[in-house]
């Protein structure tokens, strides 16, 4: 079968979450006819996995512009702006009504396997830019297909790769063992089978960012809970304590996400959790009992544990896509052009400066990443960052340079700066937070919290995934 002509072909988008279904509304408001390709049941499917987890963006920043333009005709109408959804609002009041107004153009249960250029691998250089896309999909009934595409926008998130508890980003020895103890997700404690498996129990948090606040805010309101006594946090970390740890407070212009970091500070100060920091998962082994002990690349081994809860972020899967020609960063896996301005050794500032198609470029013409797989192993990506990448990626494909290069973004920032990176350099100062790792110990922070933040408000997400 001969591809056809590449002007006559869609854009395929790959995953219909927030990223993918705005680059459809998008690509269609170009005049470009979308096929959205997504590997689970239903629109949203990996933000639907953490719908239990409220966003720390409210209603009125995690919509995009063209997608309420297509679904006004219907009478959908957003939501308060100023309330903060969780993911499962997320994905069925905005979502799902979105998925449904594209219609066909949106194929769930199809998973991409691999792309390429038509009669290329990635080695032949010769016409190699006139060749349409070819998108290899496995359905879940079994059937494989091929689809040509004028372009590829992969929106897949990096959901389905969390990063291990192993301090060297592989997973700690013993950590596959140990699966049946180990969950990489924040878990729902009001799901009562869930709630069971933790109250009363210690459970280990592994990570410093958004959802670790999350889980030690959650195990504490489940410590105060009746039927949760004796239920204990203990918090790894791999860097020291500062004044930068939990967050910008206060300072945060999302005030949410400042209420997050005062959470997890509070569930530390009442004693519901103890941190463990300069520790960096070498090893999980089993105690007589069968509960786990994790071993620190130092030597150290921390007292058992009944659970641990590994939240060390996520990371692109580049599988599917290795006979495209990808220039990728070699620390973050991010677009080159992207990546100075998210690296976390640099800085750890919430505001990015404003990007585009031209930021998102690969020496591949025609493929971008969008949304958290844009962002690699970087964290703390929001909704609308997504939003204003596919506004001008779609601008680009349809050719109107002015519009794709007139990216206007500015992100409210987390009231934390001055270079996170340097965990291994503890006496260096970094910034107003500074970041002087003290020596490894199990610390108590002993000031009691200026006022106590409900669990409920300990709010995460406003990205696209996490």
């Amino acid at each position: 079968m001969n591809a056809p002509a590449t002007t006559e072909l869609p854009v395929v988008v790959i995953g219909a979450g927030p990223a993918g279904l705005a680059a459809a509304a998008h690509l269609i408001d170009q005049g470009i006819e979308p096929l959205v390709l997504e590997a689970g049941p239903t629109a949203g499917a990996a933000v639907r996995k953490w719908a239990h987890v409220p966003l720390f963006s409210t209603w009125g920043e995690v919509v995009d512009p063209a997608a309420e333009k297509l679904l006004a005709p219907t009478g959908w109408t957003r939501p308060d702006p100023a309330t903060y959804p969780s993911g499962g609002d997320w994905a069925d009041l905005y979502l799902q009504p979105l998925a449904d107004v594209l219609g066909d153009r949106v194929r769930t249960g199809s998973r991409v396997t691999g792309v390429s250029r038509t009669g290329r691998d990635r080695i032949v250089d010769a016409d190699r830019e006139a060749q349409p896309f070819v998108v290899h999909v496995a359905h879940t009934d079994g059937r494989e297909e091929r689809v040509f595409a004028r372009a590829v926008i992969d929106a897949s998130g990096t959901w389905a790769t969390p990063s291990p508890a192993g301090g060297s980003g592989l997973p700690a020895l013993g950590e596959r063992a140990a699966a049946d103890r180990i969950t990489y997700r924040v878990p729902d404690l009001k799901d009562p089978a869930i709630r069971a498996r933790y109250a009363g129990k210690r459970t280990a948090v592994i990570g410093s960012g958004a959802s670790a606040f999350t889980a030690l805010a959650s195990l504490a309101d489940l410590a105060k809970a009746g039927d949760g006594s004796r239920t204990k946090g203990v918090w790894i970390l791999r860097r020291g304590i500062s004044g930068s740890t939990f967050g910008g407070g206060e300072a945060d212009q999302l005030p949410a996400r400042g209420a997050l970091g005062l959470a997890a500070k509070a569930a530390v100060d009442q004693g519901h959790s103890d941190a463990v920091t300069g520790f960096r998962t070498e090893a999980i082994e089993r105690d007589t009992d069968g509960r786990l002990v994790l071993v620190g690349e130092d030597g150290r081994r921390l007292d058992p544990v009944d659970e641990v809860i590994v939240l060390t972020g996520f990371r692109p899967d580049l599988s599917f896509l290795d006979e495209l020609r990808l220039g990728l960063d070699e620390r973050l896996q991010a677009p080159v052009a992207l990546a100075p301005l998210i690296d976390p050794n640099q800085h750890s500032c919430g505001t990015v400066y404003p990007h585009g198609h031209r930021e998102l470029s690969h020496p591949e013409q025609g493929v971008y990443l969008v949304g958290m797989k844009s962002y690699g192993r970087a964290p703390t990506f929001l909704a609308m960052t997504g939003y204003e990448q596919v506004r001008s990626v779609a601008a680009a494909i349809a050719g109107d340079l002015d519009a794709a290069d007139r990216v206007e973004l500015t992100l409210p920032e987390t009231g934390v700066c001055g270079g996170a990176g340097l965990f291994d350099a503890p006496d260096t100062a970094q910034g107003d937070g500074g970041c002087c790792a003290p020596a490894p110990q199990l610390v108590q922070l002993g000031a009691p919290a200026a006022a106590g933040v409900p669990a409920e408000q300990a709010l995460v997400g406003g990205c696209c995934g996490s």
